[in-house]
């Protein structure tokens, strides 16, 4: 994956999303503070870079940013949910689940931040090269309903492939990136699908073979990978 590309895309977010925030901010919103959440990880580079160099401060102007990192977006949306997020950044298909949960009215989406920076690593002696040498094999992703999780059950589905709990033979492990690395490590697991800078972890640190980037099987080899999303109420 190339980092330089997805950092310059985050930039680009940056502006365009503290424009937006400062345009929709209610002026004594929640006692002039905006809590939003996002995760710790390469993708959601706009929020990070964005918070440490001061572009949205200076964009909301007495309005203070309560930021929270956490660890899937399931738990973001949750956040929202429970009134402790006013803002969170998050995956496509947590959000989708959010969506459909709240009947359509719970959570907006109110911008893109990043497209892409997922993968799909193998062991680098596990003969895996094509989709029917995924049966029998064991799989990680992070965390049920979080966008690799969905996309990796996604393509078992597309090449008549089932996980062992509806029936067929392929292991799907969902747990945090931290432990998919130390799983990946000790052979564990046969492969895994991850966000950045996981995959790239597992490749240069851990021997694993790039199989692909999730963006090489989507329509124009690209998808969004991180939203902008808001509770309804709150926007």
């Amino acid at each position: 994956m190339k980092i330089l590309p997805l950092i310059g895309l985050a930039i680009a977010s940056i502006i365009a999303i503290s424009v937006f925030l400062s345009v929709i901010l209610p002026p004594e919103s929640n006692k002039n503070q905006i809590r939003v959440v996002f995760f710790a990880n390469i993708s959601h580079a706009a929020p990070i870079v964005g918070m440490e160099n001061g572009y949205f401060s200076d964009q909301l102007g007495n309005t203070k940013i309560q930021s929270r990192v956490v660890d899937s977006g399931p738990a973001a949306i949750e956040a929202l949910f429970a009134n402790s997020a006013d803002l969170a950044y998050v995956g496509p298909a947590p959000f989708v689940n959010g969506y459909v949960k709240s009947g359509g009215h719970g959570i907006k989406i109110l911008s893109g931040a990043a497209n892409n920076g997922a993968s799909f690593v193998v062991q680098s002696d596990s003969e895996i090269s094509k989709p029917s040498d995924l049966a029998g094999k064991k799989i990680a992703a992070p965390f049920v309903g979080n966008s690799q999780d969905v996309s990796l059950r996604n393509y078992l589905a597309e090449n008549g492939l089932k996980p062992a709990e509806k029936g067929g033979n392929v292991i799907i492990y969902n747990i945090a990136n931290a432990e998919i690395t130390t799983i990946f490590s000790k052979k564990g697991i046969d492969a895994a699908w991850v966000p950045e800078p996981t995959a790239t972890m597992l490749v240069e640190n851990f021997g694993g073979k790039r199989l692909f980037q999730e963006q090489d099987i989507w329509p124009d080899k690209k998808f969004p990978s991180v939203l902008l999303v808001g509770r309804t109420e709150y926007v």
